[in-house]
């Protein structure tokens, strides 16, 4: 069973997000993005339970994140929640999420139009409003026609003021604000497949090589994790990528290697690791 996300609700907590993954065009010539460069794009629901992707698709570079998003179908279910930046921001697909039962919670566009129907008391540190919003824009207005949350919110670590725009009506304004800081679990997930797991660069270079090799980083990751918290082991997914890594061909029990004492784990630091392990 993988652990809880941190915070006191029982909702389901996730983020979608995309991340691009760059590629040589002169050597990967059908993965063209720009003019000069080619990538590819992951497109991942991330679930906060066990810092785990659930679902993962991948598109050329050029397809946009909304574009996924209202192409597929996230297995979001009623009353979770998602949390999602701004180039998510699709009315319609709001929408979508509302009348399915999700609650989300993004950066609100500078360029919103809306008028206030209400407020909402303005309590927690660093909330500075917290109003009832109809959407007022040309078309908006048909695309969202139900009430949505716009909370403002100073941050003291960054020392700027953001606004958050939600259909969640019942958690309280810090609440919100904390969800939405959240998200960055994503980006420190897919900076973490990127450095360990040897995605950046490809063994093959057509297409199904690259597909091929991503989705082995994605089950390996996924196996990882598995043995973490089924075995309870107590230190860093990147402490036990490396010890599997080192003794991946040596007739070693795994049990054994996963209970080392922690004075011989320091040596994991260090190169070669072979020797702390007998």
């Amino acid at each position: 069973m993988t652990p809880k996300h941190r915070f006191k609700f029982k909702n389901a907590l996730y983020t979608i997000d995309a991340t691009v993954i760059d590629l040589c065009l002169s050597v990967f010539p059908w993965a063209k993005f720009r003019k000069t460069k080619g990538a590819i794009k992951m497109h991942c629901l991330y679930d906060h339970s066990g810092a785990l992707p659930s679902f993962v698709t991948i598109t050329d570079g050029k397809k946009h994140e909304v574009t996924v998003a209202k192409e597929i179908t996230f297995p979001l279910f009623p009353d979770s929640i998602v949390s999602l930046d701004r180039a998510y921001i699709d009315y319609k697909w709001l929408n979508s999420l509302d009348e399915n039962g999700v609650w989300f919670v993004t950066r609100a566009k500078s360029n919103i139009d809306y008028v206030v129907t209400g407020q909402h008391p303005v309590s927690g540190k660093g909330v500075r409003k917290d109003h009832a919003i109809l959407l007022s824009g040309p078309r908006t207005k048909n695309h969202y026609t139900k009430e949505l949350r716009l909370i403002e919110f100073y941050d003291e670590e960054t020392n700027k003021s953001l606004t958050f725009l939600t259909n969640n009506m019942k958690f309280a304004a810090s609440t919100i604000a904390a969800i939405y800081k959240s998200r960055w679990q994503i980006e420190l997930f897919f900076k973490w497949i990127k450095q360990n797991l040897k995605i950046k660069s490809f063994l093959g270079t057509s297409k199904n090589a690259v597909m091929t090799q991503i989705w082995v980083a994605m089950s390996y990751y996924l196996l990882l994790t598995y043995i973490k918290y089924q075995t309870k082991y107590a230190h860093s997914l990147l402490t036990l990528n490396r010890l599997i890594r080192e003794m991946l061909f040596e007739r070693k029990n795994l049990i054994d290697i996963l209970t080392l004492k922690s004075e011989r784990l320091l040596a994991v630091q260090d190169e070669p690791l072979q020797g702390v392990l007998f």
